[in-house]
Parts: structure tokens; C-alpha cells; sequence
């Protein structure tokens, strides 16, 4: 049986040729534990930073604006880099481009150990640049490679995310203490990106993507998502739950820290979000592939994220272990986010072109959140302003959540 393959074109995202497609039983089990540990390095470079942000602007002197900024980078840089994922897919293949994403973030992560808080702030940059790019094509590889398991191998694939996530908040703090050193403790996640790096140089030949062809230019003739409501709406419900997302990320031990619990406390509940977040990671994204409409999870996460925010406003030590609950669940709106994007596109190519669109844009709009947050605090000298302004961004993601959720296809 053909189908239809994917290929990038100097005109646009992406355009298709019939060629036989990468399928599971080519790519196997090898690509599958490559996408995996890909996924697993996509978050640790920014919450093992987060985990250790406070001993870090101690020792390096840096004021409340340098911490707005670090906590902002990431949503920017995601956004912006993201822009150059299809460019680089064009240029070298889908492969090599993850493939030097994954060079670019091990070496930034081994260049923490340099000294200088602007030093830490390029590497954050560098690492959230390497990060873009797989989180926009790793979404195309899995369409094209298994795509009669998108709801599994997303599931899979948001899973070890998570799990990255949890254990670079909740094992930094514990590095540090094994190490004698907060630098160390940052640059030792460079060992699990060198080791993604290893499979992913492995699994090359089975991937078997196509790159730059010179056929007709089809997606060329599609019309630009940009003038398509559909995409607008899932743009905006992917960068309103990334504010929240990346807020809890960035702040939440902060938070809790102000409110009088040690670092490694803070840390470890950041880590028990996240860690909760891998069972909800896993089999969320194949029940919500499995329903007919997307929109009553999208709300229902969406209320767990406002139910946990409201508990931080009122009383954030008192409940902090049932807030972490609702925000791990809350969270979760991401990994859905992801499973939306193969599921309201009809072929690889739109994949291609919504998952550009969503996270270049949307992780661009997203950049405020963080940056806001962090500033009204300084501004106030409370977190509750900061914490009204998450609410809003929770509402904003339930009412775009009904329609981004609605079974259709730009």
C-alpha cells in the first residue's frame, strides 16, 4: 500500500512525494527509544535550573531582573528557534537536524560549568535553542513513522518527557549535595543528552526520512495556516498552557521558598508535579486519540490548573502537596497539546507545517507569562498579583480548549 511521504522544500514547510513511508515495523524499536530518549532531554536543561535557581543567583550575585530573564528564555527561545527547525529539516534531513539539536544541547549543558551569570544565561539560551528543534520535528517523525500508533508513541513520548522533567528538579538538589557544587549538578544532564545522542546516531538509517526533493511543490500551493482560524485557536490554547506550564516550572519553588520551606523541599514538590505527571503523560494522549472530540479533556485539565493555582493563592504551604496534585494534572494540557497536532492535520505535511506554527508562535506569545510573573513580584513584593495573572492565563486556556478540541483539520 503507498502513502504519502513527507519531504521539506525551500518554499515551505514541507511537500510530499509518493514514496513508500518510514513505518514501525521499519523504524522499530530503535527509533521508538530514540524518540524516547529525545523526549527525556527536553526538559531538564530548564528544571534543574529552576531546582537550583535560588543557590545559583546567590552565588553568582545576580539580581531579581537576571531571574525574570532566565525564567523567560526558555518560552522565547523555544519560540524563535522553532522558526529555524524546518530550515534546518530542509537542509539536512529530519535526522540530522534532531541529530544536531541534540550535539547543541549536550555541549551547552557541559558549558554550565563555566563561570558568570551571563555565562549560565547563554548556556540556558543555547540549550532551549537545541530543545526547539526537536520539539518541533520529533511530532512529524512520529506521524510519518508510526502512524497507526500516534495516540501510543505520543503517550510514550510525553511520558519520558515528564520523567526527564521530574528527575532534573527533583535530582538536582541531591547532585549538588553529592558533588559540592551547584555547576556540576547542572552540567552532569549532559550525560543523558550524550546518551540520546548515541541513539539517535543509531536509528539515522532506519528513520529514513527523505530530505530536500525536487518535485513538485505541493505544500507551496496549500493554504497558509495563518488564515486558518483552526490553527489560530490551537496556537493560542498551546501558548496560554505553556504560560501556565512553564510558570509552575519556573517559579513554583520559588514560590514556596518565599513562603518558608527549604530549597530542597521546594524542589523536591516541583519534582513530585512532574512525577505525577508521567502516569496522566502516558495514557492520556491514546484515550484523548481514541474519543471522538478532544474538547472535554482540554476543559477538564484546564480546571484542575485553575483549582491549583487558586490553592496557591489562598494557601500555598498548607495544601502544597494537593496543589501539586491539580497541577500535575493540569499540566497535562501539554502532552494533549502535542496529540492535537497530528490529530487536526490530514498528512506529515500539515503536521509539519501546524507544529511549526504552534510552537514558534505559541511559544512566542507564551514568552510574557514567565517574564510577567517573575516582574510583578518584584514590582509587589508578594506572589499575589503574579498569581491572578496565572489565572487569567488558566481561563484563557479553557475557553480556547473547547474548540482546539473539536473533531476537525485545517
Amino acid at each position: 500500500m503507498r502513502d504519502t511521504r513527507m519531504t521539506f522544500n525551500s518554499s515551505d514547510t514541507c511537500a510530499t512525494t509518493h514514496e513508500k513511508p518510514a513505518t514501525p515495523a521499519s523504524g522499530g524499536v530503535l527509533l521508538l527509544v530514540g524518540i524516547a530518549l529525545t523526549a527525556a532531554n527536553l526538559r531538564p536543561a530548564t528544571t534543574s535550573v529552576a531546582a537550583l535557581l535560588a543557590t545559583a543567583r546567590h552565588a553568582l550575585g545576580a539580581s531579581t531582573t537576571w531571574v525574570s530573564l532566565i525564567t523567560a528564555m526558555p518560552t522565547l527561545c523555544f519560540g524563535t528557534a522553532a522558526i529555524a527547525a524546518p530550515w534546518m529539516a530542509r537542509r539536512i534531513g529530519i535526522h540530522r537536524a534532531v541529530w544536531s539539536g541534540l550535539t547543541l544541547l549536550t555541549l551547552s549543558l557541559v558549558g554550565r560549568l563555566i563561570d558568570g551569570a551571563w555565562s549560565l544565561f547563554a548556556d540556558v539560551v543555547l540549550s532551549c535553542a537545541a530543545i526547539a528543534v526537536c520539539n518541533v520535528l520529533i511530532p512529524v517523525v512520529v506521524k510519518q513513522a508510526f502512524l497507526t500508533k500516534v495516540g501510543q508513541v505520543a503517550g510514550i513520548y510525553s511520558a519520558t518527557m515528564a520523567a526527564g522533567g521530574a528527575a532534573g528538579s527533583a535530582a538536582s538538589p541531591w547532585l549538588q549535595s553529592a558533588f559540592g557544587s551547584w555547576r556540576l549538578a547542572l552540567a552532569a544532564w549532559a550525560v543523558l543528552s550524550l546518551g540520546a545522542w548515541l541513539v539517535w546516531a543509531s536509528c539515522g538509517p532506519a528513520l529514513a526520512v527523505p530530505r530536500a526533493s525536487n518535485g513538485p511543490d505541493t505544500a507551496g500551493r496549500r493554504r497558509s495556516l495563518f488564515r486558518s482560524g483552526l490553527a489560530w485557536i490551537l496556537t493560542g490554547y498551546f501558548a496560554a498552557q505553556t504560560v501556565v506550564a512553564y510558570v509552575i516550572m519556573g517559579w513554583l519553588p520559588r514560590m514556596f521558598s518565599d513562603a518558608g520551606m527549604s530549597t530542597g523541599q521546594a524542589g523536591l514538590i516541583l519534582g513530585a508535579v512532574l512525577l505525577l505527571n508521567i502516569p496522566m503523560s502516558l495514557l492520556l494522549p491514546p484515550a484523548a486519540a481514541r474519543s471522538p472530540s478532544q474538547s472535554a479533556w482540554a476543559v477538564g485539565l484546564a480546571c484542575a490548573s485553575l483549582a491549583g493555582s487558586v490553592g496557591l493563592l489562598t494557601a500555598p504551604v498548607a495544601g502544597a502537596w494537593i496543589w501539586a496534585l491539580l497541577l500535575s494534572i493540569g499540566i497535562t494540557s501539554f502532552p494533549l497539546a502535542l496529540t492535537l497536532v497530528p490529530l487536526r492535520t490530514v498528512d506529515p505535511v500539515d503536521t509539519a507545517r501546524l507544529s511549526t506554527m504552534m510552537q514558534s508562535t505559541g511559544y512566542l506569545l507564551a514568552t510574557v507569562g514567565p517574564l510577567l510573573f517573575g516582574l510583578l513580584r518584584q514590582a509587589t513584593g508578594t506572589w499575589h498579583l503574579s498569581l491572578i495573572a496565572l489565572l487569567v492565563a488558566v481561563v484563557l486556556q479553557t475557553v480556547l480548549g473547547a474548540p482546539a478540541g473539536r473533531p476537525r483539520t485545517v
